[in-house]
């Protein structure tokens, strides 16, 4: 096999149970409702193995009819696949986390789920609203539930047998720290943003001393200023291994012990996010030391409202 096969196909094991996922992931957070099938179809048909989903995109409905159809034309297994979803603000109470896990199954049309992940800290005021906000437009709270209120009901799903791991997503480290010290099933997954300008190096270390495996989302940027792929130091390495710039990131990622997720509807993109290969030593001694912009790009750590997710759908 070679160096790049050996990176794209790169598996890491989960801290929990005898699973691994993927280190290369591709996300669904997908706008434009009929470019959601077509988009995870290509992605399978690449070689993507872990998609990625979540009850506020509002599209477990279509990623499900996705992956069924591609079970039926014979592209993948289900066995084969790492399927995550997360659990959204207002649905954090215990009663109410059941409910939602189980409707994202229906959704999905699976029978279990590789990971679960609580997809921000923040506990939004409970209902049917995604986002009840007061009247200054801004989140209402629920303060009569904590996340380690939560984090016992997903170690239930865990032990129903329907959910093999469970995670924590948008969060920061002092908070996962938190987790860790009172979890009885750890998480096995942190989903964060990450990228050469947020590379987040001290949660990533507490990930591995802890058998985590840190998720990053965002690996290029979002497409957002400033443009990971402009930066010079990343151009320069693509110029001299003769890969695109984002696949130099990528490629980045996964060597430094991230998995990572990414998102795109155009297929070329697809098949590039994938076909990533190994760089050398003194490329990412140069992505960790000459690289000089340091920017969060998403502000969902800050409240519980993600920056890269639309209002409504």
């Amino acid at each position: 096999m070679s160096t790049s096969e050996n990176l794209r196909d790169k598996r890491i094991p989960l801290n929990h149970g005898n699973g691994s996922i993927p280190a290369v992931g591709f996300g669904t957070l997908i706008t434009k409702v009929d470019a959601v099938k077509p988009a995870i179809k290509a992605a399978l048909e690449v070689g993507f193995r872990h998609i990625d989903g979540a009850e506020v995109y509002r599209n477990e409905t279509l990623v499900g009819e996705a992956l069924q159809e591609a079970f039926e034309a014979g592209t993948v297994k289900r066995e084969e696949l790492f399927v995550t979803t997360k659990l959204w603000n207002n649905n954090h109470r215990p009663e109410r986390l059941k409910l939602a896990f189980e409707a994202s199954l229906r959704r999905f049309q699976l029978d279990y789920l590789d990971s679960y992940l609580i997809h921000t800290p923040f506990a939004f005021q409970p209902g049917d609203e995604q986002y009840p906000m007061n009247e200054r437009n801004e989140p209402i709270y629920d303060s009569d539930i904590t996340l380690v209120d939560t984090w016992r009901a997903m170690e239930s799903l865990v032990d129903e047998g329907r959910c093999r791991s469970i995670g924590l997503s948008d969060i920061t480290l002092e908070k996962v720290k938190e987790i860790v010290a009172i979890a009885r099933i750890k998480p096995s997954v942190v989903q964060v943003e990450c990228h050469p300008y947020l590379p987040e190096w001290e949660l990533l270390d507490f990930c591995k001393q802890h058998g985590i495996v840190l998720l990053a989302y965002a690996p290029l940027g979002h497409g957002m200023e400033p443009r990971i792929t402009d930066d010079p130091v990343i151009k320069a390495i693509a110029q001299r291994v003769g890969k695109m710039p984002a696949q130099v990131a990528l490629a980045w990622a996964v060597q430094r012990g991230t998995a990572f997720l990414t998102t795109s509807t155009n297929p070329v993109h697809i098949r590039e996010n994938f076909d990533i290969s190994a760089l050398p030593d003194d490329a990412m001694h140069e992505m960790e030391h000459l690289i000089t912009t340091s920017i969060r790009l998403n502000a969902v750590v800050e409240t519980g409202v993600p920056g890269f997710v639309p209002r409504s759908a």
